[in-house]
């Protein structure tokens, strides 16, 4: 009797340690079971191997072994169902100039020329001086504008726009200093009085206010254009000027 409880304890404990994935169950006489993998009989010694290796084993006398019973492979779980994919919108640099020139009051023609001027519209463009993104925004400049991700085309666009509100405001809505500032860094603009002397700045400045003006004049030349089959109306020449502080149709306070 003292046998049975010792060996009955001894096989409680084992139970309790054995993984679930076994193969056969040895119940025994005294109520306890065995889970194993595979068995072997050696004399009057039944030996259970636990596992799937030879090392890991116990050995029970066969008498003590009332039967055998085999465990049904656990359910395979049901698939657990996968989120639906969600298919990125495509980046439209129309909208999202659209967008940020609403949000800042400026004219999406001028944040389009300044893009133009400053990647190329490539959202991956990376200047020498580690300017990063359409509107080429400066590590610094990005953390102020809270910017984490300067290659975030629509991120860029919105902090940039902002920025060059930002410059107007500062210079009374002086475009040609405002951009300079967007170029050299407004403490060269104070340095200076104006627009730094660098040919690099002065390029800058020229090559966006010729390309927004060409904007407006091609605006403004479609919409006074008559009708087809009517005679041909010249076309005014008023356009938006280089000159500050014209640029009111730039930035509305």
């Amino acid at each position: 009797m003292k046998k049975n409880i010792q060996l009955g304890i001894w096989a409680l404990a084992l139970l309790l340690a054995l993984p679930c994935s076994a193969a056969d169950t040895a119940v025994l006489r005294n109520g306890f079971s065995i889970r194993h993998q595979h068995r072997d009989i050696i004399g009057t010694i039944t030996r259970l191997y636990i596992d799937g290796g030879q090392s890991n084993f116990v050995d029970i006398p066969t008498t003590e072994i009332d039967h055998f019973e085999a465990i049904p492979d656990d359910p395979t779980p049901p698939p657990q169902p996968q989120p639906a994919a969600t298919t990125p919108h495509p980046f439209d640099l129309n909208e999202t100039v659209k967008a940020a020139s609403g949000a800042y009051k400026l004219d999406p023609d001028l944040v389009t020329s300044v893009i133009r001027a400053e990647s190329g519209f490539n959202v991956h463009a990376i200047s020498p001086k580690g300017a990063q993104g359409l509107m080429q925004l400066m590590p610094q400049t990005a953390t102020e504008l809270g910017v984490h991700n300067a290659f975030d085309p629509q991120a860029n666009v919105e902090a940039g726009t902002r920025y060059l509100r930002e410059l107007l405001e500062r210079y009374d809505f002086d475009l040609v200093k405002a951009l300079a500032a967007y170029n050299a860094g407004p403490q060269r603009i104070d340095q200076y009085g104006g627009v730094p002397p660098y040919f690099e700045t002065k390029a800058y400045v020229a090559r966006i206010v010729r390309d927004f003006n060409q904007k407006k004049l091609a605006a403004k030349t479609a919409a006074a254009s008559p009708p087809k089959n009517n005679s041909p109306t010249k076309p005014t020449n008023a356009h938006v000027q280089a000159k500050p502080p014209s640029a009111a149709p730039l930035a509305q306070n």
